[in-house]
């Protein structure tokens, strides 16, 4: 008689953890491992990628003289850079499902580091869009670190940790704005550098930074509370287990809630993206500012992060536990409505310091709807979730192809400044779709659940979907 198997030894984490080990509680500034340490290993990681999507934009005035570049050259390498991660994201999100957000993550980085080097390479028009285009496959991380939040972390504050963890790392967007001019400053003042060979050489930092961010996911990073995906294939609770690539994808694409909710991305993650591409060029162009202060004043809207998009977390969790899913639903088209108001008030201010202020507080607001937005993607399906939030992501990245398209592309009708209020109504209009999600369980912005509080098991809930 053969005899039984000994016991699974018990786990033992540093956080308290709900039945299927992901932590109720978020320790900001704990190294805890796996739930801590997976967090700032993903927000650290997707930083550095942020900072290298964005570390263009604030060299544009040396790139456009050096490369004989036109507004429409410009308007289309803005378009080709988010364009490159719509389909990105989408895979990103069927990848984080089969293998895992820290192989899909890191590898993802290996593959595009080379890529922001070569801009020190480039010597043309179309060379700088093609680049563009590549580097923009770097934004498709945000997928992996959001689906490693919702992995890590219990529903009663996975809005707290994907805010955060988003929110900490588009400060890369901000910080590349203020320090790209910076290190050419410092490349050509006190190296005697030609301003020429300074903008090129500064590449070399982002495309540094992101490899050992990466390097740093893969040894130290851990798909789940209990292991890695790798040593979990046979697991009921690994979602895309047993299945391929087309499978998960599809599965995802059938919830009609995901398009919901990359819709509304669009008009807020997307905004931001939009917004990040054109400001310093902005106040470069329209108020004469120097390079310098442009890319400070443009520094100021990605730092506000660190706060804004966080603070979209905690009032997605805290409305949920106050009204549930419809408090989720609700803040998020307050608070991106009132980012639509601010965004075409932003294009009508004709001040510096006015269009300062208003740009600071658009900012707040739009980051925080973004924060809201991922507060309600993790509730959507548990066995696609990864396809979910890589739909609701590329939503995002297709605002901004779409925006940038029409409004700011070089070849438009519109000014700037008119281009920027015109992107506000269209949040305002975008946002109105939110009354058309609705959960059984937990019903939506104007109805009630139809389903009994405890008539279907959670799991077997999440599974339906």
């Amino acid at each position: 008689m053969e005899e039984p198997p000994p016991p699974k030894p018990t786990l033992h984490f540093s956080l308290p953890v709900d039945a299927d080990h992901k932590a109720t509680e978020f320790r900001l500034f704990s190294l805890s491992s796996p739930h801590m340490l997976a967090f700032h290993l993903s927000w650290l990681s997707l930083f550095s990628n942020f900072f290298s999507t964005f570390s263009i934009p604030p060299l544009i005035s040396f790139i456009r003289s050096d490369l004989q570049l036109s507004s429409t050259d410009i308007g289309r390498a803005g378009i080709a850079s988010f364009t490159g991660s719509i389909f990105a994201r989408l895979a990103m999100g069927t990848a984080c499902d089969l293998f895992g957000p820290r192989i899909a993550s890191s590898t993802l980085s290996f593959l595009t580091a080379p890529v922001v080097l070569s801009v020190s390479l480039i010597q043309s028009p179309p060379s700088f869009i093609l680049v563009r285009f590549l580097i923009g496959f770097c934004l498709a991380n945000f997928v992996a670190n959001q689906f490693w939040m919702s992995s890590m972390f219990s529903p009663n504050v996975v809005g707290l940790a994907n805010g955060f963890a988003a929110g900490w790392a588009n400060v890369g967007s901000g910080v590349t704005q203020l320090l790209m001019p910076l290190i050419v400053t410092l490349l050509t003042d006190y190296f005697q550098i030609p301003t020429s060979t300074a903008w090129r050489a500064a590449f070399v930092v982002p495309a540094v930074f992101q490899s050992v961010t990466a390097l740093l996911l893969l040894i130290y990073g851990q798909d789940l509370p209990d292991g890695n995906y790798s040593s979990k294939k046979n697991s009921p609770k690994t979602c895309g287990s047993g299945n391929n690539f087309f499978t998960v994808l599809f599965r995802g694409l059938r919830n009609y809630r995901g398009w919901i909710l990359g819709l509304t991305y669009g008009y807020c993650f997307g905004v931001e993206l939009t917004t990040d591409n054109i400001i310093a060029e902005y106040f470069y162009d329209r108020f004469g500012v120097d390079v310098d202060v442009a890319g400070a004043i443009a520094a100021s809207f990605g730092l506000a992060n660190v706060v804004s998009r966080p603070a979209g977390g905690v009032v997605s969790d805290e409305m949920g536990r106050r009204f549930g899913m419809r408090g989720r639903l609700w803040s998020l088209w307050v608070v991106q409505t009132v980012a639509g108001l601010l965004c075409v008030l932003l294009g009508r201010v004709d001040s510096l310091w006015g269009s300062v202020v208003v740009m600071c507080c658009f900012s707040v607001f739009v980051q925080a709807a973004s924060g809201l937005t991922f507060g309600v993607v993790p509730f959507v399906s548990k066995r696609s979730m990864g396809v979910i939030s890589g739909m609701t992501g590329s939503g995002g990245t297709v605002g901004a192809v779409v925006t940038q398209l029409l409004l700011f592309s070089g070849s438009n009708q519109f000014s700037t400044p008119t281009g920027i209020s015109l992107m506000g109504l269209m949040m305002i209009v975008s946002t109105l779709s939110l009354g058309l999600i609705y959960f059984p369980k937990w019903g939506g912005m104007f109805c009630g659940p139809s389903l009994e509080p405890n008539s279907q098991d959670e799991e077997d809930y999440f599974l339906l979907e």
